[in-house]
Order: structure tokens, then C-alpha cells, then sequence
């Protein structure tokens, strides 16, 4: 991180992540209302573990990155052996890389094993690795104070709801509400992250009265006097409340839309499920309808004939009642 490709890159992996975590969640629950279960991850049809062998490339991608590429001797320790002051960010970075590294590796040897407890260990894993990131990010080495301290702020409430409803998800794996928020959290961490990269690493659109100036290696964000710092905090708070106003409606509308092409099933199923209730109902209605009559034996006899052409769940509600008579 600490360049434009360094929020941007990571960025697209969650924003792309949660995107097919919340079509695939949306359409299971569609699909399947009844019997609706919360996973962590979703298997593809050509490669069953295609998404966490994506998670594990681009995690081990970023820690290559942050440890061994991005240095200038390719090497992040000093040639004491000590980690210097510009490479603290680095090793905070790749550890929460390597924790989505753990998740991915631990969610396919628990898969392959079939254990009883699979579904809540790999969501406590998730969990562990949205904690190991919220850490990291809230007890930041880098200087984020300023600027750059806003949007990390507003990224950490972002992150807090992905752990706070990965963990709701151990204890009501049947929630779709709470698979839903988090899969919008991830889309909002990695949009969030891209915003960022742009926002702080484009010269033409930093706030107006602050400048970027190097600092321990790499470019930071700063204002020429509080006026201006406080005027770009606003800017970044007022993004933040455009881009969820923008995202509330762009996640509702694809729910919609997918009610309309995978709601007509279940919507079916229903249907006719409650037509059978009805009935059912309705024919136990004429039932005590006729029972509570006259109690001739001529509608004895007729009860007894169209007996003889009912189901057997039908014919004992109507044995019970004529016991009852007698």
C-alpha cells in the first residue's frame, strides 16, 4: 500500500470478493428460502476452489509486494537486521495479507475433510482475519492524522461491520440478513480502498490548500494550515455518505432485479404450498360444517361415501370428527 496500486489492486480483490459473495448469497436465498445456510466462501462449477485459490495468489501477491518488491534492495530489514522506521507500514500491510492467507489455506483443508464443525470454523477464520485488519489499520505506524487518517477512520467502521457480522454468522447461519451486510461491507472495504488510492495519489484531486509532500519514502497528503485540513476531512466525510447513499441503491436494485429472474421459483413453490393449506382447511370447514347438523343416518352415509374418495390425511380428520359424534 502507500501508492495509488497499492489501495487499488487490493481494492478490486474485496470490492470483487463481496460482488459475488452478495449475488451468490442473494440467489441461494432465493432459490432456497426454507432451507437458506451462510457460507464463507462459494464453490465454482469448472474449480470448486477457485475463489480462495484467488484469495490465497493475491494475498501472497501483496506480501511479495510489500516485503520484497517495493523496497529499493528488494529486502525489507536494515543491514543490522532491524526493521527500519519506512518499512513498519510494510510489515503491518503484508501481516494482514498473510491472515487472508491462513483463511484461504485452513477453508480448503477443512472442506476436504468434511468435519461437523466446518461452517463455523471457516467463518471464525474470516472473522480473525477482518480483526487482524482492523487492528492493523487502527494502530497504524504511518502518520494518519491528517487526510489520509480520515478516510483510514472511515475504513475501520467498514471493517468492524465485516467482523461484527462474519461472528453474528457462527451463532445464525440461517440469517440472510446478516450474510447480506456483510457482503455489502466488502464491496463498501473495497471500493472504499480504490476511492482512496485515487483520491489521495492524484495530484489534480487532492482538497484544495493541501499539497503531497515525501515523507519517509513515500508521498503523503498535507495541509497548508487547519482551515484546510478541516475542510478536506469534511470533503472525504461527505464522499463517504455519497458513496453509501450510491451503494444502498445500487445493492437494493440488484436484489430486485434478481427477485425478478430467481424469485419466480420459490415464489411458485409458495403458492402452491399455501394453496394445499387452503384446502386443506377449507375442506376441514365442511367437514364440521356437516358434523354440526342434524346428524341424520342419510348424512352419515354420504360422509361415508365421499370417505372413499379423499387421501388418508383427509379420511382421518373425518373418522375423529364422526368418533366424536357418537
Amino acid at each position: 500500500m502507500g501508492s495509488l496500486i497499492g489501495h487499488v489492486a487490493p481494492g478490486l480483490g474485496f470490492f470483487l470478493i463481496g460482488l459475488w459473495h452478495l449475488f451468490k448469497h442473494i440467489k441461494l436465498h432465493l432459490l432456497h428460502p426454507y432451507t437458506y445456510k451462510s457460507l464463507s466462501w462459494f464453490p465454482s462449477p469448472r474449480l470448486r476452489y477457485l475463489e480462495l485459490y484467488l484469495i490465497i495468489l493475491g494475498s501472497c501477491a501483496s506480501v511479495a509486494m510489500e516485503l520484497f518488491i517495493s523496497p529499493r534492495r528488494h529486502q525489507p530489514l536494515d543491514t543490522d537486521g532491524s526493521i527500519p522506521s519506512n518499512h513498519l507500514h510494510n510489515f503491518e500491510h503484508s501481516f494482514i495479507s498473510m491472515t487472508f492467507i491462513v483463511y484461504g489455506v485452513f477453508a480448503i483443508l477443512l472442506d476436504k475433510m468434511k468435519t461437523k464443525s466446518q461452517l463455523g470454523l471457516t467463518h471464525l477464520l474470516g472473522a480473525l482475519a477482518f480483526a487482524q485488519e482492523l487492528f492493523l489499520f487502527h494502530l497504524h505506524s504511518t502518520d494518519h492524522m491528517g487526510v489520509e487518517g480520515q478516510y483510514h477512520t472511515l475504513l475501520q467502521i467498514v471493517i468492524f461491520v465485516s467482523l461484527l457480522t462474519t461472528l453474528m454468522g457462527i451463532g445464525q447461519p440461517d440469517s440472510f440478513l446478516i450474510s447480506f451486510v456483510r457482503s455489502v461491507s466488502i464491496v463498501f472495504q473495497g471500493a472504499w480502498l480504490m476511492i482512496m488510492g485515487v483520491m489521495l495519489w492524484t495530484p489534480s484531486l487532492i482538497p484544495k490548500g493541501c499539497f503531497m509532500n515525501l515523507e519517509e519514502g513515500h508521498n503523503v497528503v498535507r495541509c497548508r494550515d487547519d482551515h484546510s485540513l478541516h475542510r478536506a476531512k469534511s470533503i472525504v466525510n461527505i464522499e463517504f455518505s455519497w458513496f453509501l447513499i450510491s451503494l444502498a441503491i445500487s445493492v437494493m436494485s440488484m436484489y430486485l432485479c434478481m427477485v425478478r429472474i430467481y424469485g419466480e421459483k420459490s415464489a411458485c413453490w409458495t403458492t402452491l404450498k399455501s394453496k394445499e393449506v387452503d384446502e386443506g382447511l377449507q375442506y376441514d370447514l365442511e367437514i364440521l360444517s356437516s358434523s354440526s347438523g342434524t346428524g341424520s343416518d342419510e348424512d352419515l352415509e354420504s360422509q361415508k361415501g365421499a370417505d372413499s374418495h379423499v387421501d388418508e390425511r383427509k379420511s382421518f380428520i373425518h373418522g375423529k370428527i364422526k368418533t366424536g359424534e357418537k
